[in-house]
């Protein structure tokens, strides 16, 4: 693991965060090193007898890991190179298009450290599925539950990790509709590859809880759902798998991740990871 501390970002901060949040510290699980994050490392630190300095380095690694001996839980579910060899042929994609697909997109892993695949709840989402199955939202919308159920997309209730399934179980109980759970469940996006709920019987799924239990499974449930979802979605005239095989990383991105890739630069990070993974 890298060396990291205040306002370091990556894949490691997410890594440390999400330690931290299942050792019972209140952080947001992103890759942004922030305020909250160094006060819990600082408070580990004096409660393990280390240096009190914020940096996360070997002893401090080694000690997170060694208090939590548990984190291996999402092991047995991860991608092997196989999987992806075996995509890549069934969907007659370069082995390099793929890799650099699942590095981008993926963000590293599809399961928290405790077993449970990745989610992200989308409150506006849950507001438009309940309109979907007929029922009068506004009744609901109160002032415990603003977190979970709003008409508009917000990033604000966000809480990362571990914390969308706090989420996700607030809005399933908010009434004892069996629909409320059904709403809640497909408007996360799930895994890997964050693959919304609600697109389940478009992918194929006989049903919501089939799909998430599928996303339970292994990344490689991921992976599949991943493939499905970009045969089946168009986006300007072609499918997403369409715009893989042309190597047009910009319309792939704009498709796949919505007008929000060019201040991520999503076309251009594709493009590089497929350069690189070619020359291998």
């Amino acid at each position: 693991m890298k060396t990291i501390r205040y306002r370091s970002s990556g894949q490691d901060v997410h890594y440390l965060e999400e330690i931290l949040t299942k050792l019972g510290y209140k952080v947001y699980v992103s890759n942004f090193f922030g305020k909250d994050t160094d006060i819990a490392v600082k408070d580990f630190q004096s409660k393990h007898n280390l240096v009190i300095d914020g940096i996360v380095g070997l002893k401090t690694w080694s000690k997170l890991i060694e208090v939590k001996k548990d984190l291996t839980a999402f092991n047995n579910k991860l991608l092997s190179e196989q999987d992806v060899k075996d995509f890549a042929h069934q969907y007659g994609l370069e082995l390099a298009m793929i890799k650099a697909v699942n590095e981008i997109e993926s963000n590293g892993k599809g399961f928290l450290i405790c077993g449970r695949p990745r989610i992200l709840f989308e409150g506006h989402v849950f507001w438009r599925e309940l309109e979907k199955r007929g029922i009068n939202v506004t009744q609901f919308v109160s002032e415990n539950n603003k977190d979970v159920l709003y008409k508009k997309w917000t990033k604000t209730h966000y809480k990362g990790g571990s914390g969308e399934y706090d989420r996700l179980e607030k809005a399933t109980k908010i009434s004892s509709d069996k629909a409320f759970k059904e709403a809640a469940y497909c408007s996360a996006s799930w895994g890997s590859f964050q693959i919304m709920g609600y697109h389940y019987s478009t992918l194929g799924y006989p049903s919501i809880d089939n799909f998430v239990s599928k996303m339970y499974e292994h990344e490689r449930e991921h992976l599949n759902a991943f493939g499905k979802f970009i045969k089946t979605t168009s986006f300007k005239g072609k499918k997403l798998i369409d715009w893989v095989k042309e190597k047009n990383w910009e319309r792939f991105a704009e498709g796949y991740n919505g007008p929000a890739y060019k201040k991520n630069k999503y076309d251009s990070k594709l493009k590089n990871a497929y350069l690189r993974y070619s020359n291998d």
